[in-house]
């Protein structure tokens, strides 16, 4: 009886963890059609090769606009979008660009600062 209930053991053993899997695998892929199917324009979003940007066009099924810069829109796949992230924000003495919010500026004529030796 032992030797009849061993190949049933090893089956079971093997093909849950495939099962398991597919249901993992399948819950991601319906969560990631969901945050493409969401994207809205104004949208800030990260891509899957890690560029940040808002999202500026969503007019295609297929492709949504990027804007990366100011002034600077790129074309993407909607499966590019890997994410979508928080707004920047940033102070009111912030330059646009420096998202630290943290200025530190060494003078030029203090060289001790900086750690080289004064001439």
């Amino acid at each position: 009886m032992n030797s009849a209930l061993l190949p049933l053991l090893l089956i079971a053993v093997l093909a849950i963890p495939l099962i398991l899997g597919s249901r993992r695998q399948k819950k991601m892929v319906a969560q990631q059609q969901e945050l493409q199917n969401s994207l809205t324009v104004g949208d800030r979003v990260m891509t899957t090769s890690g560029l940040y940007g808002t999202v500026s066009d969503i007019s295609d099924d297929a492709t949504i606009g990027i804007e990366i810069a100011p002034g600077v829109e790129t074309t993407w796949l909607r499966q590019a979008v890997r994410e979508k992230v928080g707004p920047d924000v940033l102070d009111e003495d912030d330059e646009p660009g420096d998202l630290t919010g943290e200025h530190e500026s060494i003078p030029a004529d203090d060289a001790s600062e900086t750690g080289k030796p004064k001439n």
